[in-house]
């Protein structure tokens, strides 16, 4: 029996932060040996909206890079890029003809994403669609998505039970399941949003490639509070956001990270935090560069990821054409 089949995607565009790492990649390369792991760079998502196609191709580089560099590793996990695999583009035509209109007119995030577009594209309508394909093709036993997603989720099940129903069975309808719980990351500016690149602020967000003064520069002018004590509670919240990066930085409760800092102040505890996530991500970074500097090892290990994820979509593919049936060559 094989391990269960979990599959994720990963916009190529925007930066990747401190909340991006603790909340989805390191989960990820600690999974890579209990659960059969696809990893998907979604870039023909990217083009949804309005994008610089420069962007999206050093993105569509990078991203994986730095995954590759945080421990994600080709013979224990399946990371590739979504156009690379034309089974993709292939499985979402023929999932369009069991999707209807009304459930897409629905989603909501068609509604939100579509009244920030001064050109909304078709693209942006049938996204779900296409996210069924991706989910569908590799017959996903589970799905992490947070609230957000959620709904695309439930469509894809649906889609698939469609399917199912009119042709046979054919596609695992995957579960929707919530991720496992890290160390919730705020803005180091306003610490009661969570961080991000595009909601956040560029002062309070720590972005996985920054230089070390830069990482420095951004947490020691961290807001906190008129205080001097490192605990959590009411009305401390950028202390509590700096006591979760300091446990996630270095292994440490935070429990005993309070009582290391009894009496010390904000000035020494804001210092050893910056030191301790320059000191997290200096291995990532140095194996970032060397990933970048040589394109053809990038390009293999990608190239290991994508004949694994053709290995396990193309006999889905041919079984959808089948059996809605096609004649094949």
């Amino acid at each position: 029996m094989r391990p269960m089949r979990i599959f994720s995607g990963i916009q190529p565009t925007g930066e990747k932060h401190l909340g991006n790492y603790v909340g989805a990649i390191r989960q990820w390369v600690a999974s890579q040996d209990e659960e059969e792991l696809f990893i998907c760079i979604v870039d023909l998502h990217a083009i949804s909206v309005s994008y610089d196609p420069e962007d999206l191709r050093e993105s569509t580089l990078s991203v994986p890079a730095l995954l590759l560099a945080s421990g994600l590793e080709p013979d224990r996990c399946t990371l590739f890029v979504q156009s690379h695999n034309h089974d993709h583009p292939e499985a979402a035509w023929l999932l369009a003809s069991v999707s209807s209109f009304g459930e897409l007119r629905r989603m909501t995030q068609f509604k939100d994403k579509s009244d920030q577009q001064e050109f909304v594209s078709v693209a942006l309508f049938t996204y779900p669609v296409l996210q069924a394909a991706d989910i569908l093709l590799y017959q996903t036993d589970a799905v992490p998505v947070g609230e957000d997603q959620r709904q695309h989720v439930e469509l894809t099940r649906d889609v698939a039970e469609r399917f199912n129903s009119r042709y046979g069975h054919t596609l695992a309808v995957p579960k929707v399941v919530t991720p496992k719980l890290g160390a919730k990351i705020l803005d180091l500016q306003e610490p009661t949003k969570k961080m991000s690149t595009t909601g956040g602020t560029a002062q309070g967000t720590v972005q996985m490639l920054d230089e070390p003064d830069v990482i420095r520069k951004k947490i020691k002018s961290a807001v906190t509070d008129s205080g001097r004590e490192v605990r959590r509670g009411e009305g401390k919240e950028g202390i509590e956001n700096l006591i979760s990066i300091m446990s996630v930085a270095t292994g440490q409760q935070p429990e005993a990270i309070e009582s290391r800092y009894e009496g010390a102040g904000y000035g020494d505890f804001k210092a050893d935090v910056a030191e301790a996530v320059v000191e997290m991500f200096a291995p990532i970074q140095s194996r970032y560069r060397e990933l970048r500097a040589n394109p053809a090892e990038l390009q293999r290990l990608l190239g290991i990821g994508l004949e694994k994820a053709r290995a396990a979509s193309g006999p889905t593919l041919a079984l959808m054409y089948e059996r809605m049936g096609f004649t094949r060559p």
